[in-house]
């Protein structure tokens, strides 16, 4: 099937939010039980966390840690952002930077100043924009950054969108006094496909939606271990405690290309495979036998796919065994837990 489609539907009684290119599933939400990113607490500083630089702190829904803050002491009251998930039996990661991030704008209130993105690149919409976040945002109160889905979307929308993010802000940064209290959940999925899927795109929120677009499928394609990576080669994707191991494979090609073709098929695909199964902190790539003069080709084609991506991935190197390292942001639960 040609064509972008986002369906809004239910797995089991978890909302659930998939996004078709093609025919092919490209992005996938689906509600937790934890705490999701975004969510805001007013949360009371504990006790400091020797040698790494950071504080656990108390809030509603468990321990919370939060690093690089100076100046706070025990019993203090601090605003706090989930930007992950934790792993099981760690507290939940927290940031003392509060983002207020909607469909067209991103309110900073520790960092003044109002932005547009760089990828709007026309100098007379970046202008109107301007003017249109101007009229809002009072003079040096929160900053504002305005996101690349505001090329050429209504200025209303985009206004209003300011507007409440602003709104929304300035009550929020008012509640700093007072005990641990959850202030703000994170986005469900349905409103995080909205505000992160913007391009042009059918919208299918009937029930059955998964099952008419294939998603079911494709969600279950992502329980196996193994993953096609067209004629015989393929990639292993093998979550351990310590790291995420992928294994690229030939299989029976014997070719002398094998190699190369395997490696560049499956770092273009990795990104997408990691992002749908949920899986980030320390990556292990063992590539198909190819000579170090591909090396250079290899990373090309994984920086270009990793720069794509929409979770933060840094791309560490090559070990002195020929292994490819990332490291991945953990912004979503591994599919393994969330669907069992």
């Amino acid at each position: 099937m040609k064509g972008t489609t986002i369906a809004l539907d239910h797995i089991g009684n978890r909302e659930a939010a998939a996004l078709m290119v093609d025919g092919l599933l490209q992005d996938f939400f689906v509600a937790t039980d934890l705490p999701a990113p975004g969510t805001i607490y007013r949360a009371i500083v504990e006790r400091p966390m020797k040698g790494q630089g950071g504080m656990f702190l108390r809030t509603p829904d468990g321990t919370a840690f939060v690093r690089q803050v100076k100046g706070l002491s025990p019993g203090q009251p601090l605003l706090v952002q989930v930007t992950g998930y934790a792993e099981p039996g760690k507290a939940i990661p927290v940031t003392a930077k509060v983002l207020f991030k909607s469909r067209y704008a991103i309110v900073t209130p520790d960092a003044p100043g109002i932005n547009v993105s760089r990828r709007i690149k026309d100098d007379d919409a970046r202008e109107a924009l301007l003017a249109v976040a101007h009229e809002i945002m009072d003079a040096g109160q929160f900053g504002l950054i305005l996101r690349s889905s505001c090329e050429g979307s209504d200025a209303d929308e985009i206004a209003d969108d300011i507007a409440a993010m602003a709104d929304l802000a300035t009550q929020v940064m008012a509640d700093k006094d007072g005990d641990a209290e959850l202030l703000i959940e994170g986005d469900g999925p349905h409103l995080l496909a909205w505000r992160e899927w913007t391009d042009k795109a059918e919208i299918d929120n009937i029930d059955g939606s998964f099952e008419r677009h294939g998603v079911l499928d494709a969600v279950d394609q992502l329980t196996s271990r193994d993953v096609p990576l067209g004629g015989p080669a393929s990639m292993a994707i093998e979550p351990t405690r310590a790291l995420v191991a992928v294994d690229v494979n030939t299989g029976g090609d014997t070719s002398p290309a094998a190699g190369l073709k395997a490696n560049l098929a499956s770092v273009k695909d990795l990104p997408r495979q990691l992002r749908l199964r949920g899986l980030g902190g320390q990556i292990v790539i063992d590539p198909a036998p190819s000579a170090k003069k591909d090396r250079r080709q290899i990373e090309s084609a994984l920086r270009a796919a990793l720069k794509r991506d929409s979770v933060e991935t840094v791309f560490v190197g090559w070990t002195p065994l020929g292994h490819i390292e990332l490291q991945r942001k953990r912004d979503r639960l591994p599919m393994s837990m969330v669907l069992t």
